[in-house]
């Protein structure tokens, strides 16, 4: 560092101590090792040469090297710890004067990651190595924000989160999105809106501060996406995917010269902690779409589609499976207008076959019809199948058609959907993938449901799709439909009570 006197003259006057510390001071990647059993106590600590790489990355920043950061990486590969605890408490080892403004998409997050780090400066190993270095003050001193008597800050707030007065020499956003809630273009936009609009104007010096960003990619038009698009020749890009895979779509961009030391294809990012039968394990879980995103940094699965044709598994039995519980799935339109969405209604059978738990679609209907006639409708359909639970979006004509069916005595469970068309469809998707949705081959209408749900989100028919997704949602909330990787009891009687009910 520009700062710092030469190395060898330097050290020979000062005690082994001291000499550690300086040394610490020097290198991120060193001072992060040494300071580990103070952060994670009783929790090895695991090398490997993405941490190295990471914090070369976030020590160029400080350094002015580099001023502005993408890191995109696979959770749990200590991003967090890496620049939201480790980076602040050594950046003050020679630069207590810097303020950090950091942010996640929950307030909760930020707070977590400020609490470890005044942790970490509260230490002993901290303390012996720096404690000369500057004090904590006592008048801002709370768990969202600190400041030292350097003048140096961590203010920690989130995405959306009050701003007014606040800035840093270093802005980190850590996880800007919620994972769950990133395939809503509505809250994915007012993300990026914030940054745009609030989060770029807070540095407290634009020629000198620096931005990093770092968070596993969620979306095409994610964060991530957002900036590669529009700044990419202003931004360093550290893209880490949790298998190696040549000719990523956005490879590494590092003016520090540093490349990804994978050659091969498949080649696992921390093999040591998350190896091949673990990795596999999380990719069933998640499902082609979030694994693509989540795990190797590229938001769309490689065959491209959210619920692909391919995925439906066939039944070629003449007769049904036995089917122990049978959900009705609903969506109503406002009117008949041509132009105006269609009623639709799908209807599902839970089964067993080979220890697993499946669905079967059972029948499919759409149209557009008045109010009395959908009414009716839903009625026959009710006395054609018995289900045990009829399930209707709570808008448009279902709120009416949920008094009226109720009143009629039918098993009617309300559904107030969360999120949007889209993340339903993402979210669901795991269990079309893990092969748990079937549909009779001789049925001919099965083929139009399936090429009308691997048509989304591109068909005008939506509506049949929404049907599909929120029973799919609704049988795996209540554990009647388990993926493979679900770790449930296998009580039908309790998942029964449990969907009626609950």
């Amino acid at each position: 560092m520009n700062n710092l006197p030469n190395l060898k003259e330097f050290l020979s006057n000062l005690s082994l101590e001291q000499v550690r510390a300086e040394k610490y001071r020097r290198s991120l990647r060193e001072f992060t090792k040494a300071s580990w059993s103070s952060i994670e106590p009783g929790v090895e600590f695991q090398n490997n040469w993405h941490i190295d790489a990471i914090g070369e990355h976030l020590q160029a920043v400080v350094e002015g090297d580099i001023k502005r950061l993408i890191i995109n990486v696979p959770p749990r590969h200590m991003k967090s710890i890496s620049v939201a605890v480790v980076l602040p408490a050594w950046t003050w080892t020679i630069q207590p004067e810097k303020k950090f403004l950091y942010a996640s998409y929950a307030s909760s997050l930020s707070i977590r990651d400020s609490v470890k780090c005044r942790r970490l400066l509260d230490s002993r190993w901290y303390q012996a190595h720096f404690g000369d270095s500057f004090n904590l003050t006592s008048d801002q001193n709370q768990k969202q924000r600190f400041e030292n008597d350097k003048t140096g800050a961590r203010i920690a707030t989130s995405v959306d989160g009050a701003l007014t007065g606040e800035g840093g020499d270093i802005i980190v956003v850590d996880d800007p999105h919620n994972v769950r809630e990133s395939e809503s273009a509505t809250v994915r936009e007012s993300v990026l809106d914030w940054w745009d609009q609030a989060m770029q104007t807070r540095l407290n010096d634009p020629k000198t501060g620096a931005f990093i960003i770092i968070m596993q990619r969620v979306h095409e038009k994610d964060l991530t996406g957002h900036i590669l698009a529009n700044q990419y020749n202003e931004w360093d890009h550290l893209c880490l995917p949790a298998r190696y895979e040549v000719g990523h779509p956005t490879p590494t961009k590092s003016t520090l010269g540093f490349t990804d030391p994978r050659t091969r294809e498949g080649d696992l990012l921390w093999e040591e902690r998350i190896d091949q039968k673990t990795l596999d394990n999380i990719e069933k879980s998640l499902g082609s779409y979030a694994s693509a995103g989540q795990l190797q940094q590229r938001p769309m699965p490689k065959g491209g589609g959210i619920l692909k044709a391919e995925w439906w598994v066939a039944w070629d039995k003449p007769d049904l499976p036995d089917i122990e519980y049978v959900l009705q799935s609903w969506d109503t339109a406002f009117s008949t207008k041509e132009k105006t969405s269609y009623s639709a209604r799908t209807t599902w059978g839970v089964f067993r076959k080979n220890g697993q738990v499946n669905a079967i679609v059972l029948d499919m209907w759409y149209d557009r019809v008045t109010y009395p006639e959908l009414r009716k409708i839903a009625q026959e359909a009710y006395y054609d199948y018995e289900p045990d639970a009829v399930l209707i979006e709570k808008k448009a004509s279902g709120q009416s058609l949920l008094q009226d069916l109720r009143m009629a005595g039918v098993p009617v469970l309300p559904y107030m959907p969360d999120r949007d068309k889209e993340a339903r469809a993402h979210a669901s998707s795991a269990l079309l993938e893990d092969g748990r949705i079937w549909y009779p081959s001789d049925k001919k209408w099965c083929k139009d449901l399936i090429d009308i749900c691997a048509a989304f989100p591109a068909t005008e028919n939506d509506d049949i799709v929404d049907t599909c997704t929120q029973a799919w949602l609704r049988l795996r909330k209540g554990w009647f439909v388990t993926h493979s990787h679900d770790d449930i009891e296998d009580d039908f009687e309790e998942r029964k009570r449990i969907t009626l009910y609950g």
